[in-house]
């Protein structure tokens, strides 16, 4: 599995919120009616992933090796280190856990895939092992339902992906890539599946027929990042080659690529990115600590965004910053004690949620910069979660080995 602290993590807001809220699934949305659009900008605008703090002019307090105060804080790790809130845990994995996904459609059954070269199909409110998906022959880092609920798809280092029935637990593909598999995603509107490999090429498969219906070249590296567009319309990767990739999945095309040879994009390799609801803006996270906002109908040209869109990206230096997508301002910043591994904005809702490198999930409010609530149960780095709709259910993956589930009603109150 790529290694997680490299990444930096960039996500878009998708809905209506700034009226009382905000929203998720990584998009931007306006926030009032539409008006007619701005003048004209560049391709590209640029957010800065940190921000320049002034140092304390006061000396810092030090206190002697030995002191009470630093018993205190010893006895406060110890305290953090045991402090457990889930409310299931699923612990049969043998290694890391570096997948996890809910069932759309049954939020009560989850997949997880890691480094025992094993997923494992369970249910979050009872912790009861349903099937064990075994056949790998390396670490499984990626696994993923179909929007239907019906299948399951996970991909591994061994660069092969299987597919799942998700009633049985019943092998019916295991498809071939050429390299070590790096994502997966399924089409929004059908059972077509998509994977990024190791060796920069991208696979589109039907399924459950198995046809290889396109393979997608043009990265010189590694594909690190990539997605259907919510349309379903168009196909989206970024690259460790810093390039950004457009293009037609019937054709394999592609209509629009972004290379680091623009002075004004990436300079270093692209890790993460985001699409609004409208298909029309993409969002990209680098190792270089910026996002780029691009088009991505238009070749020429960035059509400003409307007041009240807001976007959020998460850096290996622990910080959420909530941006102002118009005038590109920092609103809030929000602080994990280690890298951000992921961010997901809920539904409905101003709250964003965030798992960390420093063991914990942690809920925040977009409007005040607020944590509103603290998750504990791990004993090592989170490498990623899963959250259900109505953002009251939250699964984790970890390299300690297990996964756990966390109950929260904090949505309802957020509304």
């Amino acid at each position: 599995m790529a290694n997680q602290e490299s990444y930096s993590q960039a996500f878009i807001e998708p809905e209506e919120i700034f009226e009382e809220h905000i929203l998720e699934q990584q998009i931007i949305e306006p926030m009032f009616e539409e008006e007619p659009l701005f003048k004209e900008e560049p391709l590209f605008k640029e957010v800065p992933l940190f921000k320049e703090v002034p140092l304390f002019e006061e000396e810092p307090f030090i206190e002697e090796v030995g002191s009470p105060m630093e018993e205190d804080n010893e006895e406060q790790s110890e305290m953090i280190e045991i402090k457990d809130d889930s409310v299931q845990g699923f612990f049969n994995h043998k290694d890391s856990v570096y997948a996890i996904d809910i069932n759309p459609i049954n939020e009560d059954i989850i997949i997880s895939g890691g480094g025992d070269d094993k997923s494992f199909l369970w249910r979050c409110d009872t912790g009861e092992q349903l099937f064990e998906l075994s056949g790998h022959t390396d670490s499984v880092t990626n696994t993923l339902f179909s929007k239907d609920g019906q299948y399951i798809a996970s991909g591994g280092m061994d660069g092969k992906v299987k597919v799942w029935k998700v009633e049985n637990g019943q092998l019916i593909l295991s498809l071939e890539g050429s390299d070590e598999i790096t994502w997966l995603d399924w089409h929004p509107k059908g059972n077509i599946l998509l994977a990024g490999a190791n060796d920069g090429t991208i696979w589109m498969w039907q399924i459950p027929s198995g046809n290889c219906m396109n393979v997608f070249a043009g990265h010189s590296s590694i594909v690190t990042t990539g997605q259907f567009t919510p349309d379903g319309k168009r196909i989206v990767s970024g690259s460790e080659d810093n390039s950004l990739i457009v293009w037609d999945p019937k054709t394999a095309i592609s209509t629009l690529k972004i290379s680091g040879e623009d002075a004004r994009f990436h300079r270093e390799g692209i890790t993460c990115i985001a699409i609004n609801r409208e298909s029309t803006l993409a969002i990209t996270g680098s190792t270089d600590t910026t996002a780029k906002l691009v088009n991505l109908t238009n070749g020429n040209n960035l059509l400003r965004p409307l007041d009240s869109q807001i976007l959020a990206t998460g850096s290996i230096d622990g910080k959420l910053n909530i941006w102002d997508v118009k005038t590109m301002r920092l609103r809030q910043t929000c602080n994990h004690d280690d890298a951000i591994i992921k961010l997901q904005w809920h539904k409905e809702s101003p709250l964003i949620t965030t798992c960390s490198a420093d063991r914990t999930v942690r809920v925040w409010d977009s409007r005040t910069g607020k944590c509103e609530t603290t998750f504990h149960g791990h004993q090592d780095a989170i490498l990623g979660f899963a959250m259900s709709r109505d953002g009251k259910k939250i699964v984790t993956a970890s390299d300690d080995h297990n996964n756990i589930f966390h109950s929260s009603n904090i949505s309802d109150e957020k509304k």
